[in-house]
């Protein structure tokens, strides 16, 4: 991958936290992490993610709400965000871009189609 601004990683879950940051780094992909929702909003604002991996189950403050806020807000509403979510049917799917999600990955992750996805959104 190109070097451009961080990818932004908000995942509470510390086992699949570290293993997405290792995969990442290893694909050459800069990551920043957030454990919840406010903390991913306070990263937005602060780091300028280039695309954000966000969890929807979240402490404090859920994906869900957390997407809507940023889609709300001038300063982030233009950094494309990936729900990463265990719930698979298609209307999670579709939840998650009525959020504000731009796409939707399923957990266990496709690793080479997240790679495939943050790529296409770093250049949109």
């Amino acid at each position: 991958m190109t070097n451009q601004a961080p990818v932004l990683l908000v995942e509470d879950n510390e086992l699949n936290r570290d293993m997405l940051v290792r995969r990442l780094n290893r694909a050459g992909v800069e990551v920043i992490v957030a454990g919840d929702g406010q903390q991913a909003l306070d990263a937005m604002v602060s780091e300028q993610p280039r695309v954000v991996l966000m969890d929807m189950n979240l402490p404090v403050l859920d994906g869900w709400t957390a997407c809507r806020r940023a889609r709300e807000d001038p300063r982030i509403s233009h950094i494309p965000i990936i729900a990463l979510t265990a719930h698979a049917m298609e209307s999670d799917r579709l939840n998650a871009l009525q959020a504000g999600c731009d796409d939707y990955a399923t957990k266990p992750v496709d690793f080479p189609g997240l790679l495939i996805k943050i790529e296409k959104l770093s250049r949109a």
